[in-house]
C-alpha cells in the first residue's frame, strides 16, 4: 500500500495536544483577523457542557487542524484552524484565571494549556504580530487599558461571565473530551493546496443540512433510519427546494422572533436553541409537528392542493406578496386544520395578511419585520391579533390620498378582486390611456394626442398608470384594440368584454383627467372595503419597530453609533441613537423600575450585573455594590436588551424608529 509522505494527518485529544511541552503554535501574517463572535463562543461552551454531562465518556469532534512545520524554528505554522483555537485558548484562560486562587492544582493544569513551557511570559498561541500583544495581554491577564475594544476582550468577558469557579471540574471535564484532526504538512506539502482542498472544494452546509445532522447525529443507526423514512424524507418531499425557508419561517412562528435570512446559521442556532434534546425519547413527537407543518407547507407553496375554494382562492391571493407572510398563515390554517379556529376566522386573518400588504404597498411602507410581531399577537388571542393588525397597518386616509396620483401596485390581483374576475391567466391589465399614447389616440374622438398642450399630456402621463385608468380586458380584445383611442376601444373592445366593470366605461362619452379621477375615487372606496383595516382605534405606528424584532447585528458595523432616529419606551420618547446608549439605560431603567427582573436575567444569563468588577474591563456602576458591565458586543447587547424587557413583562411596550443609516445597514 501506498503511503503519503508529505502529510501526516493523526486524531488526537485537543487538550493533550496542546498541553505537550512542546506545542508552539504560530499563526502566519497572511491570516484574516479573528472573527469569531459571542454567538460562536455560546455553541462552543455548549458543546463543551453537552460533552460533559453526557454518559460513557463520550467525545466531541471539533474538526481538522492543519499546521505545516516552520523550516527555521520548532513552531507549528497554522494554515487553518485559527479561529476555533482562538476562542478555545479564550475560554481556557477565563477558565483559568476564575480558579487560580481557589484552586491551584487545576489553575496550573489550565496554564500547561495557555502558557509555553520555556517562556513563561509567552502563550502557546501566538497571532501574528498585528494583534499578539492585544491577545497575550487578554490571555494572561495583564490588561492595562478597561476601555479597550476587540473581539478578544468581548468574548474573553463572555466566558468570563458564564463560567464560575464551581463549574470548573464539568467544563475542565468536557474540554479533556474534546478532539480533532492534526494534519501536518512535511517540506513537500503544497499548503496552500491543501487548505482549498479542506475549505473550498465542497459547499458549506445550509441551515436545515445541519438540522439534519443535529436530529440524527446521536441516534442510533436503526433509529437514524426510522427518523430518516418516517419523518425527514416525508418534509423533504413537501418543501422541496423550499425547505430552508420552512424551517426559517417554521422557526419564526414557533419562537415569535425575527431570525436572520443568510450567512450566519441564525436558523440552525434557532432550532437548538428551541429543542435541546432531539434524542429518541424527546424526537417523536417534535417530529410528528414538524412533519404536519411541512405538508401545511406544501399547500401554501401550491394552493391547487387546497380542496376548500375559498381557501385556495385566499392562498393564492397572499402569494400575490410573496412568502413573508407563511409563518403567520402556518399557525392560522394548522389551528384551523386541528378545530381550534373557525373557517372564519383563518379567511378573517388571511384578509388582514393581504390588507397590510397592499396597504403598504400603498403608502410605500416598508415589509419586512412585520411578522414575528403578528406571531407574538395570534398566540396571545384574536383580539391582540387585531389590534396588532390595526397598528401597522396604513389608515383609509392615507391610502385614499396616494391612490389618486400613484402607481397601482399589484395590479392584476386588485382589479381580479375588484371586478370579480377568479382568474385573470386570460385577461390583460387595459390602460384605458395608454401609457405612452400613440400620436393619434384621442379621448373624445375629436382632439388627437399631438393636439394636447404639454400640461395636458403631462397630467394624462401622471395618471396612466393609477387605478381609475385600469380595468381588466380579454387579451384577444386588448390585442384588437392596442394604442387604439379611447372611442374605438370603447366600441370594439369594452362593450364585448365580460367584465362587467370593463362593460361600465361604454357610458362614459369621453376620456378625460376628469373621468381618470372620478373612477379613481369611485374605485378607491371598493379597495378600502376589500382590504378593510381592522379599526381598534389606533393609527398606524410611523415606522417603528418592536423592540423584539430589532436587528441584532454582528460586531460594531459601519454607522452603528446612528442606527435609531428615536426610541419609544412605555410612551416615553428617548433620544437613543445606538445600541449600546439602549442597552445602558434599560438596564439602568430595569435596576431602578423592576431590580427583580434585572436580578433574575441576570443570574439566568451569567450578566450583565455582577456584584463585583470581577475582571478587566469597560464597567458601569448601578450603585455602590452592583455594576453594569459594558463591553459586549452590539449582538450580545441587543440580546441582553430584548432578554430584561422580556423578562420584565413589558417588551411589547418598547419599540425603536430605525434612522435611514439603521434601515440601509
Amino acid at each position: 500500500m501506498a503511503t503519503a509522505t508529505n502529510v501526516e494527518a493523526t486524531a488526537v485529544n485537543t487538550i493533550e495536544w496542546l498541553s505537550a511541552p512542546g506545542t508552539s503554535i504560530v499563526v502566519p501574517v497572511y491570516q484574516r483577523q479573528y472573527r469569531w463572535d459571542i454567538g460562536g463562543c455560546e455553541r462552543l461552551l455548549s458543546d463543551v457542557r453537552a460533552v460533559a454531562a453526557g454518559d460513557g465518556a463520550p467525545r466531541h469532534f471539533i474538526g481538522s487542524i492543519l499546521s505545516a512545520q516552520d523550516s527555521a524554528q520548532s513552531d507549528l505554522v497554522l494554515i487553518d484552524g485559527q479561529q476555533r483555537l482562538t476562542t478555545l485558548m479564550l475560554l481556557i484562560a477565563a477558565l483559568q484565571h476564575a480558579v487560580r486562587d481557589t484552586d491551584p492544582q487545576l489553575g496550573a493544569e489550565l496554564d500547561r494549556v495557555l502558557v509555553r513551557s520555556d517562556d513563561s511570559t509567552r502563550t502557546k498561541l501566538r497571532p501574528h504580530d498585528a494583534w499578539a500583544e492585544l491577545y497575550e495581554s487578554v490571555v494572561l491577564d495583564r490588561r492595562d487599558d478597561t476601555e479597550r475594544e476587540s473581539r478578544f476582550d468581548d468574548n474573553y468577558a463572555f466566558f468570563r461571565s458564564q463560567v464560575h469557579a464551581d463549574e470548573a471540574p464539568a467544563i475542565w471535564r468536557g474540554l479533556q473530551r474534546l478532539e480533532h484532526v492534526s494534519i501536518t504538512l512535511g517540506a513537500e506539502a503544497n499548503a496552500q493546496q491543501i487548505f482549498e482542498s479542506l475549505n473550498s472544494t465542497g459547499e458549506p452546509l445550509r441551515d436545515h443540512e445541519l438540522i439534519h445532522n443535529y436530529i440524527l447525529m446521536g441516534l442510533t443507526h436503526a433509529q437514524q433510519l426510522d427518523v430518516e423514512e418516517r419523518f425527514w424524507l416525508p418534509i423533504e418531499r413537501h418543501t422541496g427546494e423550499a425547505i430552508g425557508a420552512f424551517w426559517r419561517h417554521y422557526l419564526v412562528m414557533m419562537t415569535g422572533r425575527e431570525l436572520a435570512a443568510g450567512g450566519e446559521h441564525g436558523v440552525y442556532s434557532a432550532f437548538r436553541a428551541s429543542f435541546p434534546h432531539v434524542d429518541a425519547s424527546h424526537l417523536q413527537a417534535d417530529a410528528v409537528l414538524w412533519r404536519h407543518y411541512a405538508e401545511i407547507y406544501a399547500i401554501l407553496l401550491d394552493p391547487s392542493r387546497e380542496p376548500d375554494d375559498e381557501l385556495r382562492r385566499q392562498l393564492d391571493y397572499v402569494n400575490t406578496f410573496g412568502r413573508a407572510a407563511y409563518p403567520l398563515v402556518l399557525s392560522a390554517y394548522s389551528d384551523h386544520q386541528r378545530g381550534l379556529i373557525a373557517r372564519s376566522e383563518l379567511i378573517e386573518t388571511l384578509e388582514w395578511i393581504q390588507a397590510l400588504y397592499l396597504r403598504r404597498a400603498l403608502v410605500n411602507l416598508p415589509t419586512v419585520r412585520l411578522i414575528a410581531r403578528l406571531c407574538r399577537a395570534r398566540a396571545a388571542g384574536r383580539e391582540h391579533l387585531m389590534r396588532a393588525f390595526a397598528r401597522i397597518t396604513p389608515s383609509d386616509e392615507r391610502v385614499a390620498a396616494v391612490l389618486k396620483y400613484s402607481e397601482l401596485p399589484h395590479a392584476a390581483y386588485v382589479l381580479s378582486r375588484i371586478e370579480c374576475v377568479d382568474d385573470t391567466s386570460s385577461f390583460d391589465v387595459e390602460h384605458i390611456v395608454p401609457l405612452t399614447p400613440p400620436d393619434g389616440w384621442s379621448g373624445d374622438g375629436e382632439r388627437g394626442w399631438t393636439d394636447f398642450t404639454e400640461d395636458e399630456q403631462n397630467s394624462y402621463r401622471a395618471l396612466a398608470p393609477t387605478l381609475g385608468n385600469l380595468t381588466l380586458l380579454e387579451q384577444p380584445l386588448a390585442e384588437r384594440v392596442f394604442g387604439a383611442s379611447f372611442t374605438d376601444k370603447r366600441a370594439d373592445a369594452y362593450a364585448r368584454s365580460s367584465v362587467s366593470a370593463t362593460r361600465q366605461l361604454t357610458e362614459t362619452p369621453r376620456w378625460s383627467t376628469s373621468a381618470i379621477s372620478q373612477r379613481t375615487v369611485a374605485l378607491t372606496q371598493t379597495l378600502l372595503r376589500i382590504w378593510a383595516r381592522p379599526e381598534r382605534g389606533v393609527i398606524d405606528d410611523d415606522g417603528l419597530t418592536p423592540v423584539l424584532d430589532a436587528v441584532r447585528r454582528r460586531g460594531w458595523p459601519a454607522g452603528w453609533d446612528r442606527e435609531f432616529s428615536y426610541v419609544e419606551y412605555r410612551g416615553e420618547h428617548w433620544e437613543v441613537k445606538d445600541v449600546r446608549a439602549l442597552f445602558n439605560r434599560i438596564f439602568r431603567r430595569a435596576w431602578t423600575d423592576d431590580r427583580p427582573s434585572a436580578v433574575a436575567y441576570s443570574a439566568a444569563h451569567g450578566g450583565p450585573i455582577y456584584d463585583e468588577k470581577a475582571w478587566k474591563g469597560q464597567w458601569d456602576s448601578l450603585d455602590d455594590t452592583h455594576f453594569l458591565y459594558m463591553g459586549w458586543d452590539s449582538n450580545y447587547m441587543m440580546n441582553a436588551v430584548q432578554g430584561v424587557l422580556e423578562e420584565s413583562g413589558i417588551a411589547a411596550e418598547v419599540f425603536v424608529k430605525y434612522s435611514y443609516i439603521g434601515d440601509v445597514m
